[in-house]
């Protein structure tokens, strides 16, 4: 059963209702581009067939009701709070997510109480944005119930941005909420996130004998958890030592480096030649060579696992694992620490590289991974 129809059902039987609508919002793979959002880089992800959805009704009393339903038909109901209560730190563990996203409406002026019922199958802690799937979702169905226009999503992403930095307390980029929000079908969005100038590009591997393959390694990984912010933070201060606005802005990496201390220099090294690797990657699927883009997954891993650490054994095992049986070219997603990898796949590889990948994960003693084929899906939206 689908995200929506789990969510519909569930709301159905905890509120003796049909809900008034259900909205969802895919996660999303990056095919290149990580770590350069915070930094007003270039970015080119793509939105995933797996979805969250939020079945909600208004309410007349101010509050917000949240539950989740599980695979099982299982629902767990968080503590009703106030809109007009809700600050941070009042709201704690999951519920944090969607109730930041009301208080971040509440100050553009959507103050009604909502029932909010929610299912998905975005693969949370696998690096696949799980959270920005279930916040996206919640900001729609929010904006819905208020009668509010959606027209702006970039400016969506923003306020979506702001409850997941403020109220959750996750120091995340533009990244995923836009991807979430704005990808559409057989595409990949080559987005600007200095000016959000966007581009949907065509991105079609089965027509080139090719497809995505995503490993979930089921090493789980957190943006609240230190790393991720610490990062963003050394990034932050060397763009102020370089006296620059942003990473992005740096041209003359070899000339700058020796001017920064030397523990900022790899974080500066991996901003600017991810963002060289994102416009070289666009450029090889505007020319249709998508068979061309293995080297740069490459590089782009090697320089997130020894410039920017942020890689963890799992991702390398499987990245290697990959590439060794016949993966054209393999690299970590997402924020790194564990989560999930992709690997550019000949489609007659694909069963090879699955079991080699298995093998090195069993050998090791490790959990199953998770592995399926990433196609170009749509983005968030109102299902009915």
């Amino acid at each position: 059963m689908s995200p929506a129809r789990r969510a519909i059902a569930a709301f159905t039987r905890v509120h003796g209702a049909a809900p008034k609508g259900v909205w969802s919002a895919p996660g999303r793979v990056n095919l290149i581009g990580e770590h350069t959002d915070y930094n007003d880089g270039f970015v080119l992800p793509f939105a995933l067939p797996y979805r969250t959805a939020v079945a909600a009704s208004p309410r007349d009393d101010g509050r917000l009701l949240v539950a989740t339903v599980g695979d099982d038909g299982t629902v767990q109901h968080a503590s009703p709070v106030a809109v007009a209560d809700l600050e941070p730190g009042v709201v704690k563990g999951w519920a944090a997510y969607p109730s930041g996203v009301a208080w971040v409406l509440r100050d553009q002026g959507v103050v009604g109480g909502a029932d909010l019922v929610i299912a998905g199958d975005v693969p949370a802690g696998a690096g696949l944005s799980s959270s920005h799937a279930l916040e996206c979702a919640v900001a729609l169905a929010l904006l819905g119930l208020a009668g509010r226009s959606v027209d702006d999503l970039p400016l969506v992403a923003r306020w979506v941005r702001r409850a997941e930095n403020e109220f959750v307390g996750a120091p995340t980029g533009l990244l995923d909420q836009t991807a979430s929000l704005c990808c559409v079908e057989a595409h990949v969005l080559f987005l600007d996130v200095r000016s959000f100038e966007a581009e949907q590009v065509p991105f079609d591997a089965s027509a080139h004998g090719l497809e995505v393959l995503v490993v979930d390694t089921r090493a789980s990984h957190s943006h609240t958890d230190g790393g991720y912010g610490a990062r963003r933070a050394g990034c932050e201060r060397a763009a102020s030592v370089l006296g620059v606005a942003a990473l992005r802005d740096v041209e003359d990496l070899d000339g700058v480096l020796g001017r920064l201390p030397e523990e900022l220099r790899p974080l500066v090294r991996h901003v600017v030649t991810e963002n060289e690797r994102v416009l070289a990657a666009v450029e090889l699927l505007r020319g249709g060579r998508l068979a061309e883009l293995g080297p740069l997954l490459d590089a782009s891993h090697a320089s997130l696992r020894d410039d920017y650490k942020v890689s963890a054994p799992e991702l390398d095992v499987a990245v290697e694992a990959a590439k060794a049986a016949g993966a054209l070219g393999a690299r970590m997603v997402g924020g790194g620490f564990g989560g999930s990898a992709i690997a550019l796949v000949p489609v007659e590889r694909h069963d090879e590289v699955v079991r080699a990948v298995l093998a090195a994960f069993a050998e090791r003693g490790w959990a199953t991974p998770r592995t399926f084929t990433a196609v170009p899906s749509a983005g968030a939206g109102q299902d009915r």
